[in-house]
Order: C-alpha cells, then structure tokens, then sequence
C-alpha cells in the first residue's frame, strides 16, 4: 500500500552554462551545494549547455500564440521542457565572461513557451508568469568570476533576479564567488568555505531559503586586490613575451 506520509522529493534541476563543464570552476562551487541538497533528500539533475543542442530563439512567438506552450525549434530543449515543468527549484550556474556563456543565454531565451503571457502591472514593471502546470516556484543563482571584486557578478545576478520577476517565481538569492580559482587551493579557508556551501543546499531544501551570513562568507575575498591583480599581470606578461 502506498505509504501517503512518504514525504514528497523536491526535484531541483542545475543549468550549468559553463563551457568546461565538471572541470571549471562554477562545477567546483557548485558541488558542495549540489551535495547538501542530496543529502537533505533532493532529488538533483545536472544539465551542462555545452552537451545540448540548443538553438537560438527566432523571437517568433508562436509558443504566445499559434502553438501556445510549444516551441516550433526541434532540438535538446523538447526533452528538457517536461523535466523543467516538473522542478521546483531551478538552479542557473555560470561563470562570468562578458557576460554569459552563449549556450546559456540560449536558454534563458528559450524558456519562453513555459512562461504565460497574462501581463500584471507590478513595482513599475509588466510582469508574467509560468504556466499552470510548471511547478518550479523558487529560482536561485550560482556566479562565479575570475575578477577579485564581487561587483563583477551583479549583472548575472540582476539578470537571473529578472527571470524570477518574470514568471512570477521566488527568486531565493545568489550563491557568488569571484576569483573563484583560488578556492581549489588546500587551505583550512577554503575548507570552511566548501563546508559552507555544503549546508546552503541542506538549508535551502530543509528550509526553503538561504542564510545571509552564509552567503557572504562563501564571497569573502582569499587574497588581497593588489596582490592578485600583479599576479593575473604578470602571468599575462609572462605569456605575451613567450610570444614574441
């Protein structure tokens, strides 16, 4: 007999948009988080960008119109459409470039035939929502940057901020880390910062929301500015004079 009292899995689906996939550094934050969320009892897919075929949105708009929720474009989206509809939580992982990897502004277009076009009139902005039958109700962001400053994540995470406003979601916050290749050091820090990260996920699905203090103590700076700008420097120069 079905046990009703079994506590139902939150499905959480990680959109890693980093072209090294499990070997960059935005995998490297991400699986401390991706671990406390297992370990709380989540129910966690991975989907890498670099591994899908997916294709720019033509701005059509027939998923608003002629064939409202279905996008015309047969590519790996068709088979992430039904897992999306079915997560609760939706996990947007990138590195920062200038400023998203391409594939993944690819699916952030192409979220468009889930998202239901009844407009409200919220804070000074037209806003809409998810359709009826996606379930996902929070969104959280993981940025990571190779720049010492956290300032140079705040466009990913305004953008990400946006699509929660824009189906009407829960956006939960932004788990940051700039000059996030210093964090594979061994050092006791670094450690505590994996610890860390590590229960954000536990909290996050035990709870349904972050702590603050956690959050800033994952983006505490490992190295001062000055020391890792003449760093970054002179590995560069190192370079550019090797190719003389």
């Amino acid at each position: 007999m079905l046990d009703l009292r079994r506590k139902i899995l939150t499905k959480v689906m990680v959109i890693n948009g980093s072209p090294r996939m499990e070997k960059g550094n935005t995998a490297y934050t991400l699986n401390p988080l991706i671990e406390g969320m297992r370990k709380a009892g989540a129910e966690v897919e991975i989907v890498y960008t670099k591994k899908q075929k997916i294709l720019p949105c033509t701005g059509c708009f027939k998923c608003w119109g002629e064939t409202i929720g279905e996008c015309f474009i047969n590519d790996d989206m068709q088979k992430l459409y039904p897992k999306l509809k079915e997560t609760d939580i939706l996990v947007m992982a990138t590195p920062v470039y200038i400023q998203l990897p391409g594939l993944l502004q690819n699916f952030f277009n192409r979220l468009c035939p889930l998202v239901e076009p009844i407009l409200e009139f919220r804070n000074g902005r037209t806003r809409v929502k998810f359709h009826d039958d996606v379930k996902t109700s929070k969104i959280l962001g993981v940025a990571v940057g190779g720049w010492w400053e956290i300032d140079n994540l705040n466009l990913v995470v305004k953008i990400i901020e946006e699509l929660s406003e824009n189906t009407s979601s829960e956006y939960v916050g932004s788990v940051l880390r700039p000059h996030a290749s210093l964090l594979k050091q061994e050092t006791e820090k670094n450690k505590e910062i994996l610890s860390t990260l590590e229960s954000i996920g536990n909290k996050l699905i035990k709870k349904g929301k972050m702590d603050a203090k956690d959050l800033e103590f994952v983006s505490q700076p490992l190295i001062g500015e000055e020391q890792y700008r003449e760093f970054l420097n002179k590995d560069y120069l190192k370079h550019k004079e090797e190719q003389k």
